[in-house]
């Protein structure tokens, strides 16, 4: 099982819209993943539009992808680096820290995430 950045098993970020590289509801990476989709964020208004912005539209579904379009509220794997663009811009969206692969710790500090932790 892959850890997240908390150094525990990864925990599932989402189901209902189901999310991940692979499609089974977690942030895991591997070779094929390119964009590195190891966040697991609770989108907000703001994060969504930043991310249309910088060209990645999470608004729109796109049943052809299996992806149905994203509210606010709704948790997402996204890519590490989108998050760590948002997170310069002051717009990252909350984090999931035992829902997120603890790959991104190459690209983002423990601390960043967790100053935008989903607080339980």
């Amino acid at each position: 099982m892959p850890t997240n950045v908390l150094g525990s098993d990864l925990q599932c970020c989402c189901r209902d819209p189901l999310t991940g590289f692979y499609r089974d509801g977690y942030c895991r990476t591997g070779p094929e993943d390119r964009g590195l989709h190891t966040v697991c964020v609770q989108v907000d208004q703001d994060f969504l539009d930043f991310s249309m912005i910088d060209g990645n539209d999470l608004i729109t579904p796109r049943p052809e992808y299996g992806f149905p379009g994203l509210k606010p509220g709704d948790r997402w794997c996204v890519c590490v680096t989108r998050w760590q663009a948002a997170l310069k811009r002051g717009l990252p969206g909350k984090v999931d820290l035992e829902a997120t692969h603890s790959s991104a710790l190459e690209f983002v500090s423990l601390e960043e995430l967790k100053a935008h932790a989903i607080q339980s």
